[in-house]
């Protein structure tokens, strides 16, 4: 597995490198696992009370068991030029109404809850167990302005139809120059 964390790269260049080291095509040494084992994903499986080997992807939880999946994100201040860089990169083991067809588009729509909200959108990716979207976006806002705002992020179904399946947030008053990774919790849409 990559190691993209900032302390990889020394130097003040560590934003810039580490965001177009994410763009730069192909993630061959990427491996994808299965977030409760080390084993790869496409061979993991769990013997449910019969004895009998069940596909964890298969394994459906009820009420509030249920687990809608997280969203993992990137963020970093580069105070020199006032910028704050957000990077989406995976969406894990999330799920999404029958409604929406067995392998919906997905993309995450971002919202900064400025006075003047300012919002952007992943490009969309065919739903799965690991969504990996390694894409970058760069606004020139003032970090005072910032620190009082949430970053919110809402997980959409682009086919059949567009449709927000689950939200997430973040309170940005702790930005800094050095990059923060989250993992973020994904909910129900509030109504």
């Amino acid at each position: 597995v990559s190691d993209l964390r900032p302390s990889a790269l020394p130097g003040s260049f560590d934003v810039s490198r580490s965001m177009f080291d994410l763009r730069s095509p192909p993630h061959r040494f990427m491996k994808r696992y299965d977030s409760v084992s080390s084993v790869p994903s496409s061979t993991s499986s769990r013997k449910d009370s019969q004895g009998s080997n069940r596909s964890l992807d298969t394994i459906t939880l009820s009420g509030d068991e249920r687990d809608f999946g997280r969203l993992n994100v990137k963020l970093c201040y580069v105070s020199s030029v006032e910028q704050i860089w957000i990077t989406v990169l995976h969406c894990k083991d999330l799920s999404w109404p029958s409604s929406c067809g067995e392998n919906p588009r997905i993309c995450v729509k971002g919202i900064l809850t400025l006075p003047k909200p300012v919002h952007f959108k992943s490009s969309a990716k065919e739903g799965c167990n690991d969504i990996e979207f390694m894409e970058t976006f760069v606004f020139a806002i003032k970090l005072q302005s910032l620190q009082a705002v949430r970053l919110v992020f809402k997980i959409q179904t682009q086919t059949p139809r567009k449709k927000t399946i689950g939200e997430c947030s973040l309170a940005l008053r702790e930005l800094s120059s050095l990059e923060s990774s989250h993992w973020l919790d994904i909910f129900p849409p509030s109504k």
